[in-house]
């Protein structure tokens, strides 16, 4: 079973398998001190035993190991239905890359290398669990809605009692994997029909659960869902064997007509969507027990028949508009389409946002002819796809907003079937916005990038600032000895002149692209940080930018608020920052425009924004400014580090870069810093 978000805030249960036990020690002590629980074993029989034995959420293994390899235990878990979803990273000392192909053909999420520091590792086994806890609740989500629309069917069928209680017990021991689903609906004339489903199948009858200990519980004006832990002698069904219950009643208008209970014998088979699934299930078969009613009585009195049946009607549709009114609720966005490709649902989120489209423009309209702006062979070929295959698909697509922003998107495909067995009738669309993480994604990647390229700058600095050294002071010899006339004799004097000054000019260009290297690997953060008056930043940075004179079309304003809050850091290093994307908004107006330093508060932090009105950054570049050496201009003018530093500066001082670009429209650069804590913010900064 995959771990949910929740869980991961208070620690996941990771399985080591090493047969060295220095490794294991280590992994035990890493993982433990994040807050996880770790179960470390030698061999792949002890790593089967286990996650048979206790659930696991994610397994971090060693390619060699005694008798089965890490290959062959990965392609057994693979294999099996329990743990075919289970996050498995590699974690290995071999760098070979057809172990790594190997190990990823195998189904490995992840090859990590044991000399890997730990902040990598803990890192990536984070992502790992995260990405899974996603997937995890996507996956209940899905299930959620399958379930309610299943029951939802079913009860509208559903005209006695005994139908109610069987339908939903039946169907919610399904759902739920219980081991006992009982469903109760009071009878003042008939008596209690009870309705007990187990791994044999279903049984009726009132010797099966404790009817007056439920009873007194129903009757209570307090009553409410009820969990039980162990505790046997409050249990409503009669079979002990189990460990848990949970009971929610069938409550309709503040009448309370029965009961819908479950029990498990594990207590990890008992969490937070097993309650959601059962909740659902008592409220429809709370309104369902009242439209069985309606109908009894409507059947009794011919009388009144029509006017019953009209009753039951309306409750028919209040039960459409309930079940509606779920799948509006749901955080997702969500339609669905028939065989011919029309719309039959369009949720709440589907109407909302820069994109929404309001349900009535679209109900029974092709959905080719709604989504115009999406690839329509594409959209045709997802959708015949489904309805074939009677598989869900997950397709991640990307889309632009109003203000030029990408949103990220991870669309299901769900095929549903209107009877058992039958062919697909319709198909559900799920779009749920992974922006946050795929931007946190790339973020981790970036970080990762730059701090290899600083290493990597640090020692090519170091190596090659010595030689350009020489170089240049031996260009100046010779020029020295030029002009003291030593070389006149000579018919290529000036020849020699002019090598001697391009010599000497290269050398002092190779030195400031070193330079600017050694400024982008050495550590920022040297010294405490001082209270930063940053309005006073912006506005000594938009004087040492006018001074520049590189735009002489280009006008600068710098717009702070009198109440803009004081932050910690180095003021240096935030004005070189400044500074570096004030000028590079500049070379972005070759023909004029309008530079703008902005400061504001905004939610305990200081937002300060530089934007241009310049030429824009094409979409396909946005994702690759903050990556050393990368760069737009042309050669010579450009070291493409200058971003690159910027960004470090930004997130040693805690904060946060951002950028948002239309062609055509200009560039806006965000950064986000912490403001001070209150008690220095009426320090004085000179």
């Amino acid at each position: 079973m995959l771990i949910s978000e929740k869980a991961i805030a208070t620690g996941a249960t990771v399985l080591v398998v090493d047969d060295d036990e220095q490794t294991r020690r280590s992994l035990e002590k890493i993982f433990g001190g994040e807050g996880h629980r770790v179960v470390s074993v030698e061999d792949a029989p002890s790593a089967l035993s286990t996650l048979h034995r206790e659930g696991c959420d994610l397994v971090l293994l060693d390619l060699t190991m005694p008798e089965v390899d890490g290959l062959a235990l990965c392609r057994l878990l693979r294999a099996q239905e329990a743990t075919e979803k289970l996050p498995i990273i590699i974690y290995t000392s071999s760098d070979d890359e057809n172990r790594k192909v190997e190990a990823f053909n195998a189904g490995a999420d992840d090859y990590i290398l044991k000399s890997s520091s730990e902040r990598e590792l803990v890192s990536r086994v984070n992502a790992h669990l995260k990405a899974a806890a996603r997937e995890w609740n996507l996956l209940g989500t899905n299930r959620e809605l399958q379930f309610l629309s299943d029951l939802g069917r079913g009860l509208l069928r559903a005209t006695e009692p005994e139908q109610v209680v069987r339908i939903v017990a039946g169907m919610t021991y399904e759902a739920t994997g219980a081991t006992l689903c009982a469903a109760v609906i009071k009878d003042e004339e008939r008596g209690a029909h009870v309705c007990v489903f187990d791994r044999e199948g279903s049984a009726e009858g009132e010797n099966l659960i404790q009817i007056e200990r439920m009873n007194q519980w129903l009757s209570s004006p307090a009553a409410s869902r009820a969990a039980l832990l162990n505790e046997q002698e409050k249990f409503f069904l009669l079979d002990t064997s189990h460990k848990i219950e949970y009971a929610a009643p069938l409550r309709f208008r503040s009448r309370t007509r029965g009961a819908l209970i479950v029990s498990f014998d594990r207590e990890k088979d008992f969490n937070e969507n097993a309650t959601r699934l059962v909740d659902a299930a008592a409220q429809q078969a709370a309104l369902a027990a009242h439209v069985s009613s309606l109908y009894a009585a409507a059947r009794a009195s011919s009388v009144t028949l029509a006017r019953e049946v009209e009753r039951r009607t309306a409750e028919a549709e209040s039960q459409r508009r309930f079940t509606e009114a779920i799948i509006d609720s749901l955080p997702l966005s969500l339609y669905a389409v028939d065989r011919d490709y029309r719309i039959v649902a369009w949720n709440r989120n589907r109407e909302l946002g820069q994109l929404g489209i309001p349900r009535g423009r679209v109900m029974g309209r092709k959905i080719f002819d709604v989504l115009t702006k999406q690839n329509r062979e594409r959209l045709e070929r997802e959708f015949a796809r489904a309805f074939k295959t009677g598989e869900i698909e997950r397709i991640e697509q990307e889309s632009a907003g109003m203000s030029g922003e990408t949103r990220h998107w991870l669309v299901s495909k769900i095929p549903m079937r209107a009877e058992d067995g039958g062919e697909v009738s319709h198909v559900i669309t799920v779009g749920e916005d992974i922006t946050a993480r795929v931007q946190a994604n790339r973020a981790v990647a970036r970080a990762e990038k730059l701090a290899a390229v600083g290493r990597l700058a640090a020692g090519v600095v170091h190596e090659i600032n010595n030689p350009l050294a020489t170089i240049s002071a031996c260009a100046e010899a010779l020029e020295s000895r030029a002009r003291e006339g030593a070389f006149d004799a000579s018919s290529e004097v000036e020849d020699l002149r002019e090598y001697l000054g391009i010599i000497r000019s290269e050398a002092f260009r190779c030195k400031t692209i070193t330079n600017g290297l050694l400024d982008f690997s050495h550590t920022r953060a040297v010294g405490e940080h001082a209270p930063v008056n940053l309005p006073g930043v912006l506005a000594s940075a938009a004087r040492l930018v006018a001074h520049q004179k590189r735009g002489a079309r280009v006008e600068i304003h710098v717009e702070v608020g009198e109440d803009t809050a004081i932050i910690e850091g180095d003021e240096g290093q935030l004005q070189q920052a400044v500074i570096a994307l004030a000028t590079n908004a500049i070379d972005a107006m070759p023909d004029g425009g309008r530079l703008t330093l902005r400061a504001r508060n905004e939610d305990g932090h200081v937002i300060v924004e530089v934007s241009d009105t310049g030429l824009g950054i094409a979409p396909e570049n946005l994702t690759k400014i903050f990556d050393p050496f990368f760069t737009t201009k042309e050669v010579g003018r450009g070291t493409g580090l200058g971003l690159a530093v910027c960004y470090g500066i930004v997130e040693d001082h805690g904060g946060r870069l951002d950028v948002k670009s239309a062609i055509g429209a200009g560039t806006t650069f965000t950064i986000r810093l912490p403001a001070a804590a209150k008690g220095r913010e009426g320090e004085t900064v000179g």
